[in-house]
């Protein structure tokens, strides 16, 4: 299995934050830009941490991981 970088996970926690972030309100152009930003931001990185190899198994460690860091946080 992949095994994402600290940095990927924490960008991965962003992208998933900004994303609870802007559907927890009406949809404004200005409210999902940080959303879009984050998840901008995490895909580049996933692209370049993967070096050419598969993106997917990747970017699954990264989102697993940044949750389950999120989970351990509000417990």
């Amino acid at each position: 299995m992949a095994k994402p970088s600290d940095e990927l996970i924490e960008l991965a926690r962003a992208s998933i934050e900004a994303q609870q972030q802007a559907l927890s309100e009406p949809y404004t152009e200005e409210g999902w830009a940080p959303w879009r930003a984050a998840a901008e931001a995490f895909q580049t990185a996933v692209t370049e941490e993967a070096g050419g190899q598969g993106r997917y198994e990747l970017e699954m460690a990264a989102k697993a991981a940044a949750a389950l860091h999120s989970e351990s946080e509000n417990s």
